[in-house]
Protein backbone atom coordinates (compact mmCIF):
# COMPACT_ATOMS: atom_id res chain seq x y z
CA UNK A 1 0.00 0.00 0.00
CA UNK A 2 1.20 3.11 -1.02
CA UNK A 3 2.01 5.89 1.49
CA UNK A 4 -0.45 8.76 2.64
CA UNK A 5 1.17 11.95 4.22
CA UNK A 6 0.48 15.33 4.64
CA UNK A 7 1.70 17.35 1.41
CA UNK A 8 5.37 19.40 1.87
CA UNK A 9 6.74 21.70 -0.68
CA UNK A 10 8.65 19.25 -2.42
CA UNK A 11 5.22 17.70 -3.69
CA UNK A 12 4.10 21.03 -5.69
CA UNK A 13 5.57 20.14 -8.97
CA UNK A 14 3.71 16.64 -9.05
CA UNK A 15 0.52 18.19 -7.56
CA UNK A 16 0.67 20.79 -10.12
CA UNK A 17 1.56 18.34 -13.27
CA UNK A 18 -1.59 16.02 -11.39
CA UNK A 19 -3.95 18.56 -11.48
CA UNK A 20 -2.73 20.19 -15.22
CA UNK A 21 -3.69 16.23 -16.32
CA UNK A 22 -7.42 16.73 -15.27
CA UNK A 23 -7.42 19.72 -16.60
CA UNK A 24 -6.42 18.96 -19.82
CA UNK A 25 -8.54 15.79 -20.02
CA UNK A 26 -11.25 15.47 -17.62
CA UNK A 27 -14.64 16.70 -16.53
CA UNK A 28 -13.97 16.24 -12.52
CA UNK A 29 -12.72 19.87 -12.68
CA UNK A 30 -14.30 23.07 -14.65
CA UNK A 31 -11.19 24.99 -15.02
CA UNK A 32 -10.16 24.70 -18.70
CA UNK A 33 -6.26 26.13 -18.57
CA UNK A 34 -4.01 24.52 -16.08
CA UNK A 35 -3.24 26.75 -13.16
CA UNK A 36 1.08 27.47 -12.88
CA UNK A 37 2.91 25.68 -9.80
CA UNK A 38 2.61 29.27 -8.42
CA UNK A 39 -1.18 29.24 -8.53
CA UNK A 40 -1.43 25.85 -6.75
CA UNK A 41 1.42 26.99 -4.11
CA UNK A 42 -1.42 29.87 -3.35
CA UNK A 43 -4.20 27.22 -3.19
CA UNK A 44 -2.36 25.00 -1.20
CA UNK A 45 -1.08 27.59 1.35
CA UNK A 46 -4.42 28.83 1.53
CA UNK A 47 -5.54 25.60 2.87
CA UNK A 48 -2.67 24.96 5.27
CA UNK A 49 -3.63 28.40 6.15
CA UNK A 50 -6.98 27.97 7.51
CA UNK A 51 -5.66 24.71 9.27
CA UNK A 52 -7.25 22.46 6.61
CA UNK A 53 -5.08 19.62 5.60
CA UNK A 54 -3.94 19.00 2.10
CA UNK A 55 -2.63 15.04 1.57
CA UNK A 56 -0.63 12.99 -0.94
CA UNK A 57 -0.64 9.73 -1.64
CA UNK A 58 3.08 8.46 -2.85
CA UNK A 59 4.25 5.28 -3.81
CA UNK A 60 8.02 4.60 -4.57
CA UNK A 61 8.64 7.98 -3.49
CA UNK A 62 6.35 9.09 -6.62
CA UNK A 63 3.35 11.43 -5.71
CA UNK A 64 0.67 9.63 -7.62
CA UNK A 65 -2.68 11.72 -5.77
CA UNK A 66 -3.56 14.33 -3.72
CA UNK A 67 -7.02 15.30 -1.78
CA UNK A 68 -7.35 18.37 0.30
CA UNK A 69 -10.25 20.10 2.12
CA UNK A 70 -11.58 23.31 2.05
CA UNK A 71 -14.21 25.52 3.59
CA UNK A 72 -17.24 25.27 1.41
CA UNK A 73 -18.32 28.95 1.77
CA UNK A 74 -16.26 31.61 3.36
CA UNK A 75 -18.74 33.10 5.72
CA UNK A 76 -18.05 31.93 8.91
CA UNK A 77 -21.20 29.93 9.83
CA UNK A 78 -19.77 27.36 7.36
CA UNK A 79 -17.16 26.92 9.35
CA UNK A 80 -17.30 23.03 10.14
CA UNK A 81 -18.18 22.41 6.53
CA UNK A 82 -15.93 22.01 3.84
CA UNK A 83 -15.52 20.76 -0.09
CA UNK A 84 -13.51 18.11 -0.73
CA UNK A 85 -11.23 17.47 -3.69
CA UNK A 86 -9.48 14.54 -4.96
CA UNK A 87 -7.12 13.87 -7.86
CA UNK A 88 -5.18 10.93 -9.04
CA UNK A 89 -2.15 10.92 -11.84
CA UNK A 90 -3.65 8.59 -14.30
CA UNK A 91 -1.53 5.77 -13.57
CA UNK A 92 -3.08 5.14 -10.22
CA UNK A 93 -6.64 5.07 -11.53
CA UNK A 94 -8.51 1.95 -10.58
CA UNK A 95 -6.01 0.37 -7.49
CA UNK A 96 -8.14 1.57 -4.81
CA UNK A 97 -6.00 4.19 -3.87
CA UNK A 98 -8.31 6.88 -4.53
CA UNK A 99 -10.87 5.32 -1.55
CA UNK A 100 -7.49 5.23 0.71
CA UNK A 101 -6.38 8.82 0.35
CA UNK A 102 -10.10 10.11 0.85
CA UNK A 103 -10.58 8.12 3.57
CA UNK A 104 -7.90 9.58 5.74
CA UNK A 105 -9.10 13.17 3.99
CA UNK A 106 -12.36 12.56 6.36
CA UNK A 107 -10.41 10.91 8.98
CA UNK A 108 -7.64 14.20 9.36
CA UNK A 109 -11.41 16.06 8.94
CA UNK A 110 -13.04 14.85 11.56
CA UNK A 111 -9.90 15.19 13.79
CA UNK A 112 -10.11 19.07 12.65
CA UNK A 113 -13.69 19.33 13.69
CA UNK A 114 -15.17 19.28 10.52
CA UNK A 115 -18.71 17.95 10.92
CA UNK A 116 -19.96 18.10 7.43
CA UNK A 117 -17.80 17.15 4.25
CA UNK A 118 -19.90 18.16 0.84
CA UNK A 119 -18.40 17.00 -2.96
CA UNK A 120 -19.38 18.58 -5.64
CA UNK A 121 -18.52 16.50 -8.45
CA UNK A 122 -18.31 17.32 -12.25
CA UNK A 123 -19.93 15.56 -14.74
CA UNK A 124 -22.46 13.17 -13.93
CA UNK A 125 -21.10 11.14 -15.95
CA UNK A 126 -17.82 10.94 -13.78
CA UNK A 127 -18.47 7.30 -12.27
CA UNK A 128 -15.15 7.29 -10.48
CA UNK A 129 -15.23 9.61 -8.40
CA UNK A 130 -18.98 9.35 -7.50
CA UNK A 131 -18.05 6.00 -6.87
CA UNK A 132 -15.30 6.66 -4.73
CA UNK A 133 -17.43 8.52 -2.40
CA UNK A 134 -20.50 6.72 -2.29
CA UNK A 135 -18.18 3.67 -1.17
CA UNK A 136 -17.33 6.19 1.94
CA UNK A 137 -20.55 7.14 2.84
CA UNK A 138 -21.29 9.46 0.46
CA UNK A 139 -24.95 10.42 -0.15
CA UNK A 140 -26.48 12.31 -3.45
CA UNK A 141 -28.33 14.98 -2.28
CA UNK A 142 -28.99 16.64 -6.20
CA UNK A 143 -27.46 17.23 -9.37
CA UNK A 144 -27.67 20.64 -11.33
CA UNK A 145 -28.08 19.68 -14.46
CA UNK A 146 -25.92 21.52 -17.32
CA UNK A 147 -24.32 23.95 -15.27
CA UNK A 148 -20.44 23.86 -17.51
CA UNK A 149 -19.59 24.06 -20.69
CA UNK A 150 -15.94 22.54 -21.43
CA UNK A 151 -14.94 20.03 -24.46
CA UNK A 152 -17.81 21.39 -26.56
CA UNK A 153 -20.41 20.14 -23.80
CA UNK A 154 -22.94 20.67 -21.10
CA UNK A 155 -21.65 19.36 -17.99
CA UNK A 156 -23.34 18.43 -14.48
CA UNK A 157 -22.31 18.77 -11.44
CA UNK A 158 -23.40 16.39 -8.80
CA UNK A 159 -23.87 17.22 -5.25
CA UNK A 160 -22.74 14.60 -2.21
CA UNK A 161 -22.54 14.75 1.51
CA UNK A 162 -21.07 13.03 4.43
CA UNK A 163 -21.85 13.82 8.14
CA UNK A 164 -18.19 13.03 9.84
CA UNK A 165 -18.06 13.07 14.06
CA UNK A 166 -21.08 14.01 16.16
CA UNK A 167 -22.96 15.69 12.82
CA UNK A 168 -25.81 17.74 14.49
CA UNK A 169 -26.08 16.26 17.28
CA UNK A 170 -24.26 18.47 19.59
CA UNK A 171 -22.87 22.08 19.05
CA UNK A 172 -19.55 21.83 18.19
CA UNK A 173 -16.48 23.79 19.67
CA UNK A 174 -14.60 26.38 17.98
CA UNK A 175 -10.87 25.97 18.71
CA UNK A 176 -11.15 28.67 21.42
CA UNK A 177 -13.69 26.60 23.26
CA UNK A 178 -16.65 28.97 21.73
CA UNK A 179 -19.56 26.92 20.27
Amino acid sequence: MPLIRPSVDDDLDAITRIYAHHVLHGTGTFETTPPSMQDMTGRRADVLGKGLPWLVLEEDARVLGFAYGNWFKPRPAYRFSVEDSIYMAPEAAGKGWGKALLAELLAALERGGVRKVMAVIGDSANTGSIGVHRALGFERVGVVESCGWKFDRWLDIVLMQKTIGAGDSAPPVDAGGQA
